[in-house]
């Protein structure tokens, strides 16, 4: 940040903190606390920011798909304008693989985010110009209390590598066994 624009920045911020209880059934009850700067409660209240709060990790989920599944890990430009054509061009063919999954959502009847991104993708990539969509893309069941250890198998990230079973890093991290 610029020196300008931090001098540019209020000495205060007023911010309205909320609290609220996740509860999970055989899990631990966990207490959220949430900082905002949303302050009228008439108009944006506890539940309604809680909820939003919730649906955060699909930012996550979108961002491993345009990282991982499209390989956007590093970006291969070397100028601004290459840059910007290349997250253009990234940002499109992520919007052609959702639009693609929404009408498999709607064809199924079910949530646009049960449809797997990657065999969008690959639909995409094999079908005819003009061709109808396929009616068997996967269709993921809601799986809560999931837990996936966060290693990597190559050398690209920062996180420690995958030495030992899925099922050992698992129990590491929830402290029980299943």
């Amino acid at each position: 940040m610029a020196r300008a624009q931090f001098e540019a920045l209020p000495a205060e911020l007023l911010v309205r903190e909320l609290r609220y209880r996740v509860v999970a059934r055989g899990r631990r009850t966990r207490v959220v606390t949430v900082a905002t700067t949303l302050l009228d409660a008439a108009a944006y209240p506890t539940q309604a920011i809680a909820a939003l709060y919730g649906i955060r990790w699909q930012v996550e989920t979108h961002w491993r798909e345009l990282k991982t599944v499209l390989r956007m890990r590093r970006l291969k430009c070397r100028t601004v304008a290459g840059v910007h054509k290349e997250l253009a061009a990234y940002a499109l063919v992520y919007n052609l693989v959702r639009a693609v999954m929404v009408r498999a959502a709607a064809r199924q009847g079910t949530a646009v985010d049960r449809v797997s991104f990657t065999d969008a993708l690959r639909w995409l990539l094999s079908a005819a110009p003009g061709a109808a969509l396929a009616a068997d893309l996967v269709c993921n069941p809601r799986r809560p209390g999931r837990c996936e250890p966060r290693v990597i198998k190559d050398h690209f990230e920062t996180y420690p590598r995958m030495s030992r079973l899925r099922s050992e890093l698992r129990v590491t991290l929830t402290g029980k066994e299943g």
